[in-house]
């Protein structure tokens, strides 16, 4: 059975920073994909950030570019995103997600066959 488990999100000022944790179950890590999503309160999901677990390479939003860092612990199975210089526009529903196919990347939701539960993060002004 997979799973996975997001936590590390909370209340945060603009400026600060918060690191998501989503650790990984019933699954062969290194053959996937793990992303990051996020859902705004009347929003689309929106992609954030992905990192192949096989070599660790990393891609991520233009929003989020040079502001967020995604990173991965084989030994705990565990992928991380680090989030610094929040803003209020961050503040979201943050979910792990993991792919498993034959693309070297993918920002679309709906091909990935895993997700956490979710983890709120806000960012007051």
């Amino acid at each position: 059975q997979v799973q996975l488990v997001e936590s590390g999100g909370g209340l945060v000022q603009a400026g600060g920073s918060l690191r998501l944790s989503c650790a990984a179950s019933g699954l062969t890590v290194n053959r996937y994909i793990m992303g990051w999503f996020r859902q705004a309160p009347g929003k689309e999901r929106e992609f954030v950030a992905g990192i192949r677990w096989s070599g660790g390479t990393t891609y991520y939003a233009d929003s989020v570019q040079g502001r967020f860092t995604g990173s991965r612990d084989s030994a705990k199975n565990t992928v991380y995103l680090q989030m610094n210089s929040l803003k209020p526009e961050d503040t979201a529903v943050y979910y792990c997600a993991a792919y498993y196919g034959r693309k070297a990347t993918t920002t679309n939701d709906y091909e990935y066959q895993y997700w956490g539960q979710g983890t709120q993060v806000t960012v007051s002004s």
